[in-house]
């Protein structure tokens, strides 16, 4: 999930360009690209690419309205269906909202002879008491593959301005990024409006890594590219990891030593876990880059 492209889903000829992206994940959007009046013509148009986008390695999720909208249950009555693999569900502010939606999945999934949890959910955290609930929000449901970050939103809950140095998002950023690790969960950043300056984005994407996060999500396909790119190791990452994982074993834990000194530093057990975390990170990018 290194890179989230919204889609509008009331945008044929977007629609019809996603798939050659390049991003791990599509996600036709139901929500703030949509206005009011055109919702139920966004969410048919969204059932029916389900259905006809072609299968090239991505994921396929809809961004569905929020449940205090009473909107989300005629989106997922339309939307689940074979061909789905997840929904981003917009202002996931407590437990219950996510359990909510895990329910109205569950039983579409029935009904529809679907296997269970075969709908992903991926919280979108975009309110103050969202952030304050966090924690308890990536417990909430077996179907989480990962929280999102969405500092917009956060921004207007809290009557503040965004500024392009971000000082006002960052506790916030970082309480999201511990709270996914802390379950095991994909932290997924949030997206930058400025499509134009893609220098810009590296820098907010390497720092947004620098954090714990392992994917963005994005708006143009200009960025696509660009955080597939941050958001893996460097060949020099996984090369350094290699060879840190292998002089640990060999002149580590063969024998029975916790730390050794190469280079003039100590590489310790946590170090030595890091390395391994970084290649099988590595590996699950490169899968990625693949498709």
């Amino acid at each position: 999930m290194r890179s989230i492209l919204f889609v509008p889903s009331t945008v044929q000829r977007f629609i019809e360009r996603a798939p050659d992206a390049g991003a791990d994940v599509v996600c036709l959007d139901l929500e703030d690209s949509i206005p009011p009046a055109e919702k139920a013509n966004a969410r048919a148009a969204a059932a029916q690419a389900i259905g006809n986008m072609p299968q090239t390695g991505y994921q396929t999720y809809v961004r569905v309205n929020a449940l205090q909208t009473g909107l989300l249950e005629d989106d997922l009555t339309a939307l689940v269906k074979p061909g789905l693999d997840g929904i981003i569900l917009s202002k996931s502010d407590s437990r219950a909202t996510v359990e909510r939606a895990d329910s109205y999945l569950g039983l579409l999934e029935r009904q529809r002879q679907m296997a269970p949890g075969t709908v992903s959910i991926i919280a979108l955290v975009e309110t103050a008491s969202g952030i304050m609930n966090c924690r308890e929000i990536s417990e909430a449901s077996a179907r989480l593959t990962g929280i999102a970050f969405g500092a917009e939103d956060l921004a207007t809950d809290m009557h503040i301005q965004r500024t392009r140095e971000g000082d006002e998002i960052r506790w916030p950023r970082a309480q999201l990024a511990i709270a996914a690790h802390a379950a095991g969960l994909v932290a997924i950043d949030t997206p930058e409006p400025d499509y134009t300056d893609l220098e810009y984005l590296e820098s907010e994407a390497s720092y947004a890594r620098s954090l714990g996060y392992r994917g963005k999500l994005c708006i143009h396909p200009s960025q696509v590219p660009v955080l597939n790119r941050v958001f893996s190791p460097t060949e020099d990452e996984v090369a350094e990891a290699r060879a840190t994982v292998e002089l640990f074993e060999r002149e580590g834990i063969a024998r029975g030593r916790a730390a050794i000194p190469a280079n003039g530093r100590m590489i310790d057990t946590p170090i030595y876990w890091r390395a391994k975390r970084l290649i099988e990170w590595a590996e699950s990018a490169g899968a990625g880059a693949e498709k």
